[in-house]
């Protein structure tokens, strides 16, 4: 049996608690194999060997920092299968979605190695004479980064490549999930030849690992992605020490197809987003807004495309959707869909856990559709993160918009038109932070940053350039060579 241990200030060892966990795959319930289950004591080393490397890091000019994130990014494409075939047996995802994730780490992190020849800051013109002034980025210090399971390397690549390019260092927690992944990802910045200490991998549970990584004094900042739950606590806990947080967590994302719409591209954009990662998704597609007129057409050609749908082993080529990550997930989802059906909401589709050739060995829910859901009814409102949907009828435009922002999330959102002028409408009103035009509400590329509004997160992004603010401080220098003290505003004015 493999198993997994931590990698700490450039060594790979396990934790002195002499406690695994086991890792099993969602398709077939299999063991895997274990991982170490860690204590405070090892973050805590973790720690100290990042805040001595990170201080060295900070002094390496970040162009040759960037250097090793192209070493990391074409280690990454030349063993792209490799990773595909490590995700989908770990977390379920099909093999498709699961190359097309590693390919989003890829792309991070020839994006992120370019940004070492920038790091841009700005200067600006003094107002005093024989004075200069500009700003420049630093490093925060030692980012703990806290990724969930269900884009382990995608979400695992947006955090630590800023975070590196910048000058920091980085202690890791990945989803209890999925360990393996974790280790071949950290691997390859070993073998990039990151210096050791610099990126630490503790693995744990969200309770112990997840915690100490927020109570120790040497985090200065804690990058989470995850439920609301987690990362209202975390953010709590952070502001009483005083310590910057990036949190991104629920989302309960709705496509709106207006009667000029075209419905064949409107069904294939809502049964990927809602069905794609089994549902798994922050972005996934859980409500669609519908004009009346066309409701019951767009739901006959969404059922149509939902009965084509193959549930099995994401391994499998053929195969569309996998499945949940746990069985406390597919309890869950079946929870939402009794309440759904107890709330008066009409199941056209799915609704049980699916069974039959194999299935039952593993996690498995039906692709559910419901219609006639009021925007108000739990599973219009709660995140269920799950392969459920549901249809909510609405008059016209206004009330579409209304019904989208009604949530307490706002991450993504879609629309599907013909009219121009309802397009800029929806994407000035609809109070999220991803705005789709034609097409699903999934998709996300990594130049632009990724997050949203609400309860979705607390204002920052991953992604994109944006993502360097979370990692990043502002300092402002002034250079003075007038040869004399000037008192700013009081001599110049």
């Amino acid at each position: 049996m493999k198993r997994y241990v931590n990698y700490i200030n450039g060594e790979w060892v396990a934790s002195e608690s002499g406690e695994w966990v086991q890792n099993t795959n969602p398709a077939n319930g299999e063991v895997l194999g274990e991982v170490t289950s860690s204590t405070e004591k090892d973050v805590d080393r973790a720690v100290q060997a990042a805040k001595m490397a990170q201080k060295k890091w900070a002094l390496v000019p970040a162009p040759e920092r960037a250097d090793i994130l192209y070493t990391v990014a074409n280690l990454l494409k030349e063993r792209k299968e490799e990773l595909a075939q490590v995700l989908t047996t770990e977390m379920g995802k099909v093999i498709a979605e699961a190359r097309g994730e590693v390919q989003e780490a890829i792309d991070m992190a020839f994006y992120m190695a370019g940004e070492g020849r920038r790091l841009f800051g700005e200067t600006v013109p003094s107002e005093l004479r024989d004075k200069f002034a500009m700003s420049v980025r630093v490093p925060v210090g030692v980012a703990g980064l806290i990724t969930p399971w269900n884009f382990p390397i995608a979400i695992a690549s947006w955090k630590s490549l800023p975070a590196l390019v910048a000058g920091n260092a980085v202690v890791w927690k990945p989803a209890t999930e999925t360990p393996f992944l974790a280790a071949e990802f950290v691997k390859i910045y070993e073998e990039a030849g990151l210096p050791k200490g610099l990126l630490n991998l503790v693995y744990g549970s969200g309770s112990v690992v997840g915690n100490a990584i927020v109570e120790h004094p040497g985090i200065d900042l804690v990058s989470f992605t995850g439920s609301n739950e987690v990362g209202a606590k975390i953010n709590g806990r952070a502001g009483e020490l005083l310590k910057r947080t990036s949190l991104e967590m629920g989302g309960k994302n709705a496509v709106t197809v207006l009667e000029d719409a075209d419905l064949d591209l409107a069904a294939d954009g809502i049964v990927w987003s809602a069905f794609g990662t089994t549902g798994q998704r922050c972005t996934a597609c859980s409500r669609v807004i519908v004009q009346e007129t066309v409701k019951e057409a767009l739901e006959q050609k969404v059922l149509e495309k939902m009965n084509n749908l193959k549930l099995g082993d994401g391994l499998d080529e053929s195969v569309d959707v996998g499945p949940v990550i746990n069985r406390s997930a597919l309890e869950k989802i079946h929870e939402y869909v009794k309440i759904g059906q107890e709330e008066g909401a009409k199941m056209l589709a799915g609704g049980e856990i699916a069974t039959g050739n194999g299935l039952d060995k593993g996690n498995y829910y039906q692709p559910t559709l419901f219609t006639d859901v009021r925007a108000d009814m739990r599973i219009a409102q709660e995140e269920i993160f799950g392969p459920v949907v549901s249809f909510i009828p609405v008059k016209d435009l206004d009330e579409a918009i209304e019904v989208n922002n009604s949530v307490k999330f706002g991450l993504s959102s879609s629309i599907f038109t013909a009219d121009v002028n309802k397009v800029f409408r929806a994407m000035r009103d609809f109070d999220t932070g991803i705005v789709y035009v034609n097409a699903g509400t999934t998709g996300a590329e990594i130049h632009l940053p990724f997050g949203g509004t609400k309860g979705t997160g607390n204002g920052h992004r991953d992604s994109g350039v944006a993502s360097l603010d979370v990692f990043t401080e502002w300092r402002s220098l002034y250079v003075d060579y007038s040869g004399k003290i000037q008192r700013a505003q009081i001599d110049n004015y």
